[in-house]
């Protein structure tokens, strides 16, 4: 493997097609006359990576995964958090790009000795389109025309309603908008469901229907969701993974249907290998989250066996694409991976 000395960590902004409220700031690591990036994160995540993290990133190998991870994680643990475990994955991903602009290859190629998936599957969603409010199911039906894998739509609890009444209501919702896709449905509850409501779903809801509900409590509780699970309801768990968590609980107790780590969220494509073996083992597939698009399409393209597509945020991702030198445009449900060093994520313009 070639040695890559990290010299130094800096972080940067893109000046040019910043919309009000996007984040707009990338990690940058530099070594060996070549930079490696990853963005765009929040401030609050970049700060994080340059006030705690820069100085365990100087001195280190990007070659060395494992041993830089490490160095991550020991530092992050001074004052753990969401924050921590996002800036651990931004540094991971852009030694990550550095590694694949010395030896001039995409990342995939380094994550897997053989490519056979230069063409990644994506599945669409669009949570602001929440299903218990939907009146017009033609902009379902056009969504899901465009060759996605499948596609996910929002499930939020209302406050106002009673536990049977939102259970009762939001079953019958995806009953609705699978009958008139002509297929089952995945939706996100973010988290906005209590336990009562969340069993009163499975015992109301039709499951050939449902691909699966992603997150319906606020945290992993490890009890509940083994409740949950004893219903055969079909469930996706994972989003909020941290770096120092271990999967292994998740994955045993929850038996999810898919596993949505964000790849950076969860400490970075180091990490997501290493809880990748572990979901391989149980045969729970990964469907990588939005959020880190473009890391998620690497691993897919390096392991198709065991993620069998993308997300791609319909909202959202057209937006973050903007920032970047060279864009990602869906084809009929897929996105190809770039034939270009590194992961693909060199802003456009910076400071």
């Amino acid at each position: 493997m070639t040695s890559a000395t990290i010299e130094r960590l800096e972080i940067t902004e893109v000046r040019e097609a910043v919309a009000p409220g996007d984040d707009d700031t990338f990690v940058m690591v530099h070594g060996v006359r070549e930079t490696g990036c990853y963005g765009p994160i929040s401030e609050q995540i970049a700060a994080y990576a340059r006030d705690t993290l820069a100085s365990e990133v100087k001195g280190a190998d990007a070659a060395d995964h494992g041993g830089l991870l490490d160095r991550l994680r020991t530092a992050a643990r001074t004052a753990p958090s969401a924050v921590a475990s996002w800036a651990v994955g931004a540094v991971d991903c852009a030694a990550w790009d550095l590694l694949g602009r010395i030896t001039t290859r995409p990342v995939a190629d380094l994550l897997a000795p053989q490519i056979t998936q230069p063409s990644v599957p994506a599945y669409a969603s669009w949570l602001s389109q929440d299903l218990t409010s939907c009146d017009d199911l033609d902009a379902l039906r056009q969504v899901s025309q465009c060759g996605w894998q499948f596609t996910k739509w929002g499930l939020r609890r209302r406050p106002a309603d009673s536990s049977g009444m939102a259970a009762a209501l939001m079953a019958r919702a995806v009953e609705r908008c699978s009958q008139a896709l002509g297929t089952p449905v995945a939706v996100d509850a973010v988290g906005t469901w209590t336990p009562s409501v969340a069993m009163a779903f499975a015992l109301n809801v039709d499951a050939a229907s449902l691909r699966w509900v992603e997150d319906p409590l606020p945290r992993h509780d490890l009890d509940l969701y083994e409740l949950l699970a004893a219903t055969r309801l079909p469930l996706a768990v994972g989003e909020r993974a941290h770096c120092d968590e271990d999967p292994a609980g998740l994955i045993h107790y929850v038996r999810p249907s898919a596993l949505t780590l964000d790849v950076v969220g969860c400490g970075g494509l180091t990490r997501s290998m290493q809880i990748l073996d572990t979901a391989r083992s149980q045969a729970v597939p990964i469907y990588p989250h939005g959020r880190s698009l473009i890391p998620g399409l690497h691993l897919a393209a390096a392991f198709p066996d065991a993620v069998p597509a993308v997300e791609y945020r319909l909202q959202w991702e057209p937006r973050r694409q903007r920032l970047y030198d060279v864009p990602l445009q869906p084809e009929q449900g897929s996105i190809g991976l770039l034939d270009i060093p590194g992961l693909g994520t060199t802003p456009r313009s910076t400071t």
